[in-house]
């Protein structure tokens, strides 16, 4: 699973009640564009190239799976939404807003609509003075420096003074109160990649279901009959030995841990696959085991109907995975959900996931995000 994307934006405004349209546009960033983890302090600046007003001046780091490009579109969206007009040809001016895309995790980037690093930036201690705030280890990818580096030797001799601590998105939202999440959903759910965004978002340790390694799993979508028992053993197997050594390395009442499955889905999946005899057997070892497993704080499970799942098994482009049916994603949607109504012991959370896209789509993200702080409270 590919890492998201670190974004640096620096964020200006030096019309009307620029401290309101700098808290507007970042959090607007956050729920259109991407998650802001992190945001600096506000600066008063002098006007840069141009006389007028003084600006108000911050930095925040964003991450997203979108290309930078696409980010650039996002964020002159905006802009526009906050009522940003940009003049071509006209030079500096005085905006009631104004974003840059500083830096593309480290990458050079040279096209006509956008230059990564921005080419100025090292001129310009507006930009580097709240870049250094957010504290990142960041070296930049021609300068071959730090952001400090780049402030002691910047030619910039202007005066910035802090006015403001800029509020973060992300500082209402805690998983305080869960050390332990296990996200669980059908084939294609998504629940992968949702874990890995969280644990970026939230600096998360992650546990994550080794399937690429079995073995059996190309066998079984070939002959199932043949192959179900020594599938469903090997699973069962591997997730007790990985939970266990997994869970170990971590103190379950401090750390933060996210994970994208929870060892009952192997008797969910077993159920379906193993003649009568064969899951009466498979049930004992597994209820000897699951006495022993650290239940998680919070069990979330992402539905998604078999439609949408279909979609997304053929994007993915697993070729073993290709002749699954639409009944048998039924069979284990059926599964869970039943499986999860037995369950006393376990506190549930079900998201309907099925009309959303929480990589393309930021507000279907902090939608899963919300749903999980409403559980909290």
């Amino acid at each position: 699973m590919k890492s998201q994307h670190q974004v640096v934006l620096s964020i200006g405004s030096n019309q009307g009640n620029k401290l309101e349209n700098i808290e507007a546009c970042i959090a607007l960033i956050h729920k259109e564009v991407g998650t802001v983890i992190q945001v600096s302090k506000i600066y008063e600046t002098p006007s840069w190239g141009f006389e007028s007003d003084a600006f108000y001046n911050c930095a925040l780091v964003l991450h997203t799976f979108h290309t930078a490009q696409k980010v650039l579109n996002l964020v002159l969206k905006v802009e526009k939404k906050l009522g940003r007009t940009r003049k071509k040809g006209s030079g500096y001016q005085s905006r009631i807003i104004d974003v840059d895309v500083i830096a593309f995790d480290e990458d050079v980037i040279a096209s006509d609509k956008l230059n990564v690093p921005h080419p100025l930036m090292q001129n310009r201690k507006f930009v580097l003075l709240p870049f250094r705030d957010l504290g990142l280890n960041w070296k930049h990818p021609s300068l071959h420096k730090t952001v400090s580096e780049l402030l002691e030797i910047t030619p910039d001799e202007s005066v910035c003074k802090v006015v403001s601590e800029s509020a973060n998105p992300l500082h209402d939202i805690s998983f305080d109160q869960f050390n332990y999440v296990a996200f669980e959903g059908n084939i294609g759910a998504g629940k992968t990649t949702l874990v890995t965004k969280i644990a970026e978002d939230f600096n998360a340790k992650t546990v994550l279901e080794r399937f690429a390694d079995n073995p059996f799993l190309p066998k079984f979508y070939k002959d199932q009959n043949r192959y179900a028992f020594p599938l469903e053993m090997s699973f069962l197997a591997d997730r007790y030995q990985q939970l266990s050594d997994d869970l170990a390395q971590f103190d379950l009442f401090k750390d933060f841990l996210v994970a994208d499955y929870h060892i009952f889905k192997s008797l969910i999946f077993a159920k379906i696959t193993l003649a009568e005899d064969e899951y009466r057997l498979y049930r004992n070892l597994f209820d000897i085991i699951y006495r022993e497993m650290p239940k998680p704080d919070l069990y979330v499970y992402l539905y998604q109907n078999s439609e949408r799942l279909l979609q997304n098994i053929k994007k993915r482009g697993r070729s073993y995975e290709q002749e699954i049916s639409a009944s048998y994603l039924d069979k284990i949607n059926s599964g869970y959900l039943d499986y999860i109504k037995s369950q006393s012991d376990l506190n549930v959370l079900i998201i309907d996931v099925s009309d959303k896209d929480f990589v393309k789509n930021q507000e279907d993200y902090l939608f899963i995000v919300d749903e999980i702080k409403k559980k909290m409270n």
